[in-house]
C-alpha cells in the first residue's frame, strides 16, 4: 500500500476482533500517524498494529467539539489520522456531524466499512437471517428512547408486522418497552439471542423465548453493549431450501439439461 496521503480515514473496526477487520483498515491502522479510537467501545487488541510512535487519542470522554479540531488540526499539519469507530459506519456511528465539519473545511476523508454486530451474532450463532420461503427481510433498529428518539414511522411495533429477521441495537435500557411492542406480533415462543460484547473477551450470547427477554436482560445487568437478534428460523426450521442450487432450477451458468 502506498505510503497514506494526509487525510482522515474513518474505519469500521467491527464487534473487536483484530481478524474480521478488513485487509485495507489493518494497513492504514499500520501506517497512520495518529489514531483516534473511542476506547469506550472499541477493544484495545484493535491497535496492535499500529506503529509505535504513533500518536494514540482515546475519545470515550470527549465531544465533537474537542474531536473534530483534533483530527483537522493533525490533516493540516500533514498528518494522517485513524479514526476508529466500532461496528460498522454505516449503523449508530455517529460519522454524519464529523464529516460535515470536515467538509466545511475542505479537509479530505475516507470511509473504510467494518463487520456489523448482526453479522457477527449470526455467524457465531451458525444461522442465516434471510430463509427460502420463510423470511427475506432484515430490519436493523433501535428502540426509541428520550435521548435518541426513533421517527413515528419507524416505531418498533410497527417494524414487527413484518415479522422478518430483526437486528435491535441500543435497546437494553428500554427492553421491557421493546419486548411489549415486539410480542404485539412475534410470537412469545420466538427465540432471540441476547448477544453482550461480542468479540469482547467477555462475549456472551445467550438464547431465550421473547417472552423472557427483559426478564433476561434485567438479570444480568445489561444496560449497553448489547444487540438482540430476532429471526423466525434460528436455525430451527429444517428443509427449507434454496433454489439456487437445486438440480430444477436453471440459469445463465447452469443451462437446463435437455
Amino acid at each position: 500500500m502506498a505510503a497514506l496521503e494526509p487525510a482522515v480515514y474513518f474505519i469500521g473496526a467491527g464487534t473487536g476482533d483484530p481478524e474480521l477487520l478488513t485487509v485495507k483498515a489493518q494497513k492504514i491502522l499500520a501506517q497512520a500517524d495518529v489514531v483516534v479510537y473511542a476506547d469506550s467501545l472499541v477493544p484495545r487488541q484493535l491497535l496492535q498494529s499500529v506503529r509505535a510512535d504513533a500518536e494514540r487519542v482515546a475519545t470515550g470522554n470527549q465531544t465533537l467539539e474537542t474531536i473534530v479540531p483534533l483530527l483537522c488540526d493533525r490533516v493540516r499539519a500533514g498528518k494522517s489520522v485513524a479514526r476508529l469507530h466500532s461496528g460498522d459506519l454505516t449503523l449508530y456511528s455517529a460519522i454524519t456531524e464529523q464529516i460535515e465539519a470536515l467538509n466545511a473545511e475542505n479537509l479530505p476523508f475516507e470511509l473504510i466499512p467494518g463487520i456489523s454486530a448482526y453479522q457477527t451474532a449470526a455467524a457465531k450463532l451458525g444461522i442465516e437471517l434471510t430463509i427460502p420461503t420463510l423470511v427475506q427481510t432484515i430490519i436493523l433498529t433501535r428502540a426509541s428512547g428520550s435521548a435518541s428518539p426513533v421517527p413515528a414511522a419507524e416505531e418498533l411495533a410497527s417494524l414487527a408486522a413484518h415479522r422478518a429477521s430483526l437486528c435491535l441495537y441500543l435497546s437494553a435500557r428500554q427492553v421491557d418497552k421493546a419486548q411489549a411492542q415486539l410480542l404485539q406480533h412475534y410470537p412469545e415462543t420466538t427465540p432471540v439471542a441476547i448477544c453482550y460484547r461480542l468479540d469482547w473477551p467477555d462475549e456472551q450470547i445467550w438464547l431465550v423465548p421473547l417472552r423472557d427477554l427483559a426478564t433476561a436482560t434485567r438479570d444480568r445487568n445489561l444496560i449497553r453493549t448489547t444487540m438482540y437478534l430476532i429471526s423466525p428460523d434460528s436455525g430451527k426450521t429444517p428443509g427449507l431450501r434454496s433454489r439456487l442450487y437445486h438440480p430444477e432450477h436453471s440459469h445463465l451458468f447452469r443451462p437446463a439439461k435437455s
